[in-house]
């Protein structure tokens, strides 16, 4: 269904009809799956909004209650220039309201009516602003599965925005036609015969569908006659007219293919040629795929906020194996997010004035659609007892858990090593330290690893300690100690870590933080001298079993002698 969003000409003030929270509702744009989608008027600025109705009695038929909160969730977290973006949920016993962007321009589909098949400069920037949202939704596990010139939107700049995205894939495959607006023309072969399909390739087939419209002003596939239609569907057979060049019909070919194991992926989409040709840099920032795979802990700590749960939730998410996971979803939504901003902000101004999405965009009140504040502060404020549960195998994932009375100011300390240097230089001198140390581990990704001490004999099991790098603040990193051995007496590390200290700087510690810090001195950091300081807790330690300090003591031992390995 459609969802205008996101032109905020002012209205004049109207007696309201229907109210909630503070925007009046008035005239219906659609109906949909779910509910109808209203025009909303703020009250206090007279700007236009879109509002979605999700009527619950539906939801709860539909026993998508717990797929819908997640979608609202993620949702919230899009930062895209040509997807809708959700403002707000307001939520009522019968209902769910979802406050969305207002665009004027209306649908592609009348679009594209009213100016029959489009030229193909303008079909191309048209395109390749959709396949930048979908691919966007993608690479964040969110499917539409109901992609249609009715649901792709025009703001006044004639910038394509995606509405309904994150909706129509929590959807049952046996409802999708009766709830897809009864229009199976976009609709993907195996869709259509029933068959079982993993979503992205879906996507892929519709937007081909929306290209071939754009170019040609019909459908590849159409005929009042449903049985018919689904025929030629299921052949991908369609006329090709003679004006279409070689590149866009080798396109358009690859993306039409019944077979969904032989159709193009949204990245052979984007590497195409003919898609290339005048590319604005904006749709697709680079990745860099080292930065990548290094923990955001600014990230985590506002994925834990906006659902409730403790950093090692996220943490777990993050190391386990479900890519589709909520919080690993989340997480990966507010780093991309940053990195987009980033890009954003080397745009031009002409660049930056075409896809934003209202006037003053470059002020603190109306930012750059993709863009979100870095919220990146000057110290790391970690949790102040880390447990870790006992693994069996030597591929156990490392968790931590998270210990304090509501009200307590937690103290800000880490054990680990601070450093300015580049992320593949601190780890290319930590794998040294532990191989001059003769240790053993296993590399979870390249800033993650699990190592040991090399067992004397095959009867004992030295503790497991995690080593993992984590970006603090724009410029520095930390390289976090974890023990991995189940000790319900960690605070005794603190008299113990005193030691270490005096051992390595040969003077008493201070301050509140238990850090190594680490000049940045790049590329390696051989030379580099380490100047710790801390803060012990003054409460005596519970007495532990015999067992567990020995591995507690141990994984100290390690610590000591991997820090004084680095900091010579």
């Amino acid at each position: 269904m459609s969802t205008p969003t996101s032109d905020i000409a002012k209205v004049p003030e109207m007696k309201p009809q229907i109210k909630i929270g503070h925007y009046i509702l008035r005239d219906t744009l659609g109906v949909g799956t779910f509910g109808k989608v209203k025009v909303g008027i703020h009250e206090a600025t007279g700007y236009k909004v879109a509002v979605k109705i999700l009527n619950r009695q539906k939801i709860k038929t539909l026993d998508v209650v717990g797929k819908i909160r997640r979608e609202i969730q993620n949702l919230s977290l899009f930062r895209h220039p040509h997807i809708i973006r959700l403002y707000q949920v307001i939520s009522t016993p019968t209902d769910i309201f979802m406050i969305m962007e207002y665009v004027s321009g209306g649908e592609l589909f009348e679009y594209i009516v009213r100016h029959g098949r489009l030229k193909t400069p303008e079909a191309r920037r048209f395109f390749q602003q959709i396949i930048s949202g979908v691919d966007y939704c993608h690479r964040h596990m969110v499917v539409h599965r109901d992609l249609k010139p009715e649901n792709l939107l025009l703001d006044e700049h004639n910038n394509v925005k995606i509405a309904d995205f994150g909706l129509s894939n929590i959807m049952t495959d046996g409802d999708f036609l009766r709830t897809s607006c009864g229009s199976p023309n976009y609709a993907a072969p195996e869709v259509i015969s029933g068959k079982l399909y993993a979503g992205p390739e879906v996507d892929v087939w519709s937007c081909g569908v929306i290209l071939y419209a754009l170019l040609c002003g019909t459908l590849p596939f159409d005929d009042e006659h449903v049985p018919t239609l689904f025929r030629k569907i299921k052949s991908g057979v369609f006329p090709i007219p003679e004006y279409l060049d070689k590149p866009l019909v080798s396109l358009l070919l690859h993306m039409l293919m019944v077979d969904p194991m032989k159709r193009a992926t949204i990245k052979e989409v984007i590497a195409h040629e003919w898609f290339q040709k005048d590319l604005p840099a904006y749709l697709f920032p680079p990745i860099n795929e080292s930065e990548a795979s290094i923990v955001d802990i600014e990230a985590v700590r506002e994925v834990t906020e906006r659902y409730n749960v403790a950093e090692e939730e996220v943490t777990a998410a993050l190391l386990g194996d479900d890519p589709h996971h909520h919080l690993s979803i989340a997480y990966n939504l507010i780093v991309d997010n940053k990195r987009i901003a980033d890009e954003t902000a080397k745009l031009t101004i002409e660049e930056f004035y075409q896809v934003a999405p209202s006037k003053n965009c470059h002020s603190e009140h109306h930012r750059h659609p993709e863009r979100i504040a870095a919220a990146v502060s000057s110290k790391i404020t970690p949790t102040l007892e880390n447990t870790a549960n006992t693994d069996t195998s030597f591929n156990g994932a490392v968790t931590s858990q998270t210990s304090y009375k509501p009200g307590v100011k937690r103290a800000k300390w880490h054990l680990g090593i601070r450093s300015q240097s580049r992320p593949e230089d601190i780890m290319y001198e930590v794998f040294r330290a532990m191989k001059s140390l003769d240790m053993e581990w296993k590399v979870l990704n390249p800033y993650h690893v699990i190592a040991r001490k090399k067992p004397d004999n095959l009867i004992t099991d030295p503790p497991k300690m995690s080593l993992q790098l984590y970006q603090v603040d724009q410029r520095s990193y930390l390289l976090d100690f974890k023990s991995l051995v189940d000790d319900e007496s960690t605070r005794a590390f603190s008299n113990f870590l005193v030691l270490i200290c005096r051992r390595l700087a040969g003077s008493a510690c201070s301050s509140r933080h238990a850090s190594v810090s680490m000049p940045s001195k790049p590329p390696g950091m051989r030379n580099s001298r380490a100047q710790p300081a801390m803060e012990v807790d003054p409460s005596p330690p519970p007495s532990p079993s015999g067992a567990k300090l020995s591995q507690t003591m141990q994984f100290f031992e390690m610590c000591a002698s991997l820090i004084g390995t680095l900091a010579r």
